[in-house]
């Protein structure tokens, strides 16, 4: 599968976290928590290929950014951001990398209008150039 290319609701999400984390890089805010298996998934393979990832997050970030290894868990803060910009999560921001939608998840963010989950990586600012390969995963 050619990431780079695919037209697919999560390469479009992705394309959209990578805005919301430019505007959070703009104004001195932390990166946002990638807390989606589902989008995390398409990121991945696009991050295997340096030149289409550089590409792509510099389209929609402004800049080029780096696939991180940052855990944590707690509130995402990052979800008002998104919600200003293009309204309510979809429910794939809830899906795992199997397809598999986590509803009680899904419902408390409906609820609620917040998300609190697990992370395992953030973008970060590149350098302008590729990305090192010890960042890209």
């Amino acid at each position: 599968m050619n990431t780079a290319t695919k037209s697919s609701v999560e390469l479009v999400e992705l394309g959209k976290f990578f805005t919301v984390a430019g505007r959070h890089l703009d104004v001195g805010e932390g990166a946002p928590q990638m807390f989606s298996p589902a989008i995390d998934a398409v990121w991945h393979e696009l991050a295997a290929a340096p030149h289409a990832h550089a590409a792509f997050t510099a389209e929609h970030a402004g800049r080029t950014l780096a696939h991180v290894e940052t855990a944590g868990c707690g509130l995402v803060t990052w979800v008002t951001t998104y919600q200003e910009m293009y309204g309510p999560l979809p429910e794939i921001w809830f899906t795992d990398a199997d397809g598999t939608i986590n509803e009680r998840s899904l419902n408390r963010y409906r609820e609620t209008g917040r998300v609190v989950a697990e992370w395992d990586c953030s973008p970060a600012p590149g350098d302008g150039e590729m990305a090192p390969e010890s960042t890209v995963r």
